[in-house]
């Protein structure tokens, strides 16, 4: 957090003592002492105010996401899309100044329209922004983003899609990738977690130093020989014993194949190894599949990045 600049947007993950996750999220900072949580649990921000009544701070927490909605510009095409209809005022960063994982406030069309903020994230693997405004004008910027992307073929994505796309791009989602028994590296994230690069004290700081050391399992990709569905939770074999389970799986229309994320023993977790994922009573029915390079699409970001 000292060296977010203000207008700069990280992913991190948030912890208990244990190490356990609690939730994954971005941090936007909006001013010098003025910064946004967004995750995906509410217990989150509850989780906050815990920590700061116990450390006496001087900090206000407060939710907004009754204020905030957050319309998803996602694609290759999204960039050309929202050059369309996106003003910045001259001391902000111009719209193609932005960078991945940076923000800037905007208004639609000109400098007398509706303002929103534009950030440059998202959670499809693609080139991307969000759009995040206030409820009631949500309607008015979601309907010139949807005139504006008409020559772009834009369709509306529901969360079963956004769900495809973001298990091909290696992203994870709380309950399925990571819960209170995962901590960041065996959720696929150990990135978030800087241990040599800084000395800081953060929660869950001393377990996930010995978690480092001592790792247990690891989050891989899997491709699937065969078209059988395969589910959350289904345990992963070499012969009878079980070594992992399914965290997240999908058919990959893009990829023309079966997919899973998985947990694995680390024992077990080279690219290349032949493993089965138990159907049935984990022994009847075996589906052949083999561990990949994680994540299946893009796995530079070089989409995002662009």
């Amino acid at each position: 957090m000292k060296t977010l600049p203000i207008g700069g947007v990280v992913y991190t993950a948030m912890c208990y003592e244990h190490g356990g996750m609690i939730d994954d999220g971005t941090v936007f900072r909006l001013g010098k002492d003025n910064f946004r949580w967004i995750g995906g649990s509410d217990y989150g921000g509850e989780w906050m105010r815990e920590q700061a009544e116990k450390l006496e701070l001087k900090v206000l927490i407060r939710s907004s996401t009754d204020q905030l909605h957050n319309v998803a510009v996602q694609g290759p095409n999204s960039r050309d899309l929202l050059r369309k209809i996106v003003w910045t005022a001259p001391h902000n960063p111009e719209f193609d100044q932005l960078g991945w994982f940076r923000f800037t406030p905007a208004r639609l069309n000109n400098e007398s329209g509706t303002p929103f903020v534009l950030s440059r994230t998202g959670y499809t693997g693609e080139l991307g922004y969000e759009v995040i405004c206030h409820p009631k004008d949500c309607e008015e910027i979601f309907d010139a983003i949807w005139e504006a992307g008409q020559e772009f073929g834009l369709k509306p994505m529901g969360l079963e899609a956004l769900d495809m796309v973001r298990i091909e791009a290696g992203l994870i989602f709380a309950d399925y990738d990571f819960s209170d028994q995962t901590d960041p590296f065996e959720a696929g994230i150990g990135f978030t977690v800087p241990l040599k690069s800084k000395e800081d004290d953060f929660i869950g700081r001393d377990a996930l130093i010995r978690r480092k050391e001592t790792p247990s399992r690891k989050l891989v990709g899997l491709d699937i020989d065969s078209n059988v569905e395969v589910g959350h939770g289904d345990c992963i074999h070499i012969g009878r014993a079980q070594i992992g389970e399914v965290t997240s799986s999908m058919r990959s229309p893009l990829l023309k194949k079966n997919i899973a994320l998985a947990r694995i023993d680390v024992a077990h977790c080279e690219i290349g190894t032949e493993l089965e994922i138990g159907k049935l009573d984990g022994h009847q029915k075996r589906l052949p599949a083999t561990i990949v390079p994680f994540a299946h699409y893009d796995p530079t970001k070089s989409k995002p990045r662009s």
